[in-house]
């Protein structure tokens, strides 16, 4: 049976083509690491293994997580995202932030007021680049998030400048079934608000 041959020169073109895409395009796929805990729940949660983190976790997110990488600004999945729902550790699931404290910061990078869940949020002193900057890494998978400003908006006047490496995205329709369940209610206090004003 004769087998048809792709030419050496079309497999190269094709290959420069996804390389050049891939890189003007830096996406965090939503499904590249589910998290090892669902829910909110981190009783007895432990961190994997490197060898299953460099397994789970995309090139990006392993970067920015393990190794305290930046992501491009505005070539980021979740700079532009305005949809309803939470953001947690794409290491362990532990929840961090909300949409409801979701800002345009101008940035390039997801920027919040303030952690959903402030225990799940650890902050260190970051001396790099000969200056002093306030480090966030989640508190269970010690995942590096970004770092915090105190630049913001009320109510709070902070900018919680994350990647979106670091986490995963669960739309309001989904928290449910993902175990997070607990947190419909700030969301559906929100609908209610927003009824209420004519």
């Amino acid at each position: 049976m004769a087998r048809r041959l792709i030419p050496t020169g079309a497999v190269i073109i094709a290959i420069a083509a996804f390389l050049f895409i891939s890189a003007d395009h830096p996406k965090t796929p939503t499904n590249a690491a589910h998290p090892a805990v669902k829910g909110a729940s981190m009783d007895n949660y432990k961190k994997p293994a490197e060898a299953e983190l460099k397994k789970r976790l995309t090139p990006i997110q392993y970067d920015v997580t393990q190794h305290e990488g930046t992501e491009p600004p505005f070539r980021n999945e979740y700079w532009d995202n305005h949809k309803a729902g939470i953001y947690v550790d794409v290491v362990s699931g532990e929840p961090l932030f909300s949409s409801l404290d979701k800002f345009e910061s101008g940035t390039g990078w997801p920027s919040f007021t303030k952690p959903l869940e402030p225990a799940n949020i650890a902050e260190k002193t970051d001396r790099k680049f000969f200056m002093a900057r306030t480090e966030v890494r989640s508190r269970h998978a010690d995942s590096h998030l970004g770092h915090v400003f105190d630049d913001g908006p009320a109510p709070t006047g902070l900018r919680y400048c994350m990647n979106s490496a670091s986490m995963r995205f669960i739309p309001v329709e989904k928290l449910e079934a993902e175990g997070y369940g607990q947190y419909l209610p700030l969301f559906q206090a929100q609908t209610a608000n927003a009824g209420g004003k004519k």
